[in-house]
């Protein structure tokens, strides 16, 4: 066996190798909620919260092809999570320019985040927000209403800079009437759904814009989701999203009337 040579030279950067690992950061962990599912979905997602928190990439293609609308296009952007994510406007509002920009899973820290690039830049006539069901989850860390509410009114300042008409959506309530709806259920309280919803109802009656109620079509008399409307307690089915779509282009049709009237 060969001696070492140059052993004080080797040890130094050993020891210097040694103290550059000991001052890398840890892996960050992220602290459980009680939820396992829900811990587990955070978990998952990790990438995605440091890399691209508001999820700027999903949509970047699709905004650059979207031709500018044409002249007299009422184009409309639902904008929103996994329940506009899952909306087929198509089948909903046939022939209707509207364009939809749901991502899984967001917050309203992310949608505020891509509102720019995912509304603004789209020029729609009018944007259909709704949020906050995974803000009240914890999907990307606790968030107290009044931080919810802070970020609708920032959409909606920046929905009003650019001449967009807004309509806010309420809440839909959840239900645990199906196998694996628990989880979804006990993560969003009722009473933090009904405090969000009348905050939503007040401040569109102030500042002039337009709200549509979808919960109370769809909220049975204990409180909850209507077991049919929903499969899995959140996401509405083909019979929740029935229900929705005429209270939607009923907003959207309000909302564009109110745009066209002179400014006092």
């Amino acid at each position: 066996m060969k001696p070492l040579r140059n052993v004080p030279q080797f040890i130094s950067v050993l020891l210097l190798s040694l103290s550059s690992l000991a001052q890398q950061p840890a892996q960050p962990s992220i602290p459980p909620t009680g939820f396992p599912g829900l811990d587990q979905y955070r978990a998952s997602r990790i990438a995605i919260y440091y890399d691209d928190f508001g999820q700027l990439s999903v949509f970047r293609e699709a905004d650059a092809a979207l031709p500018a609308p044409a002249k007299r296009e009422n184009r409309v952007v639902f904008f929103g999570d996994s329940i506009t994510e899952g909306w087929k406007l198509d089948q909903s509002f046939p022939g209707k320019p509207y364009v939809n920009r749901g991502i899984s899973g967001q917050t309203t820290p992310q949608m505020l985040l891509r509102f720019r690039e995912d509304v603004i830049n789209l020029h729609p006539k009018v944007v259909v927000v709704l949020a906050g069901t995974n803000d009240l989850s914890g999907a990307t860390g606790p968030l107290s209403n009044e931080d919810i509410e802070s970020n609708y009114a920032s959409m909606a300042d920046l929905a009003r800079a650019n001449g967009i008409a807004m309509v806010f959506s309420s809440v839909l309530p959840v239900h645990n009437y199906s196998q694996g709806g628990e989880d979804y259920f006990s993560q969003r309280p009722m009473s933090r759904i009904l405090a969000l919803n009348a905050w939503l109802r007040n401040y569109c009656a102030h500042d002039r814009i337009v709200f549509v109620d979808y919960f109370t079509p769809m909220v049975d008399d204990k409180g909850y989701m209507k077991k049919e409307l929903a499969d899995d307690g959140l996401h509405p089915d083909a019979a929740g999203y029935k229900i929705m779509a005429p209270l939607a282009e009923a907003a959207i049709e309000k909302a564009l009337a109110e745009s066209a009237k002179p400014a006092h």
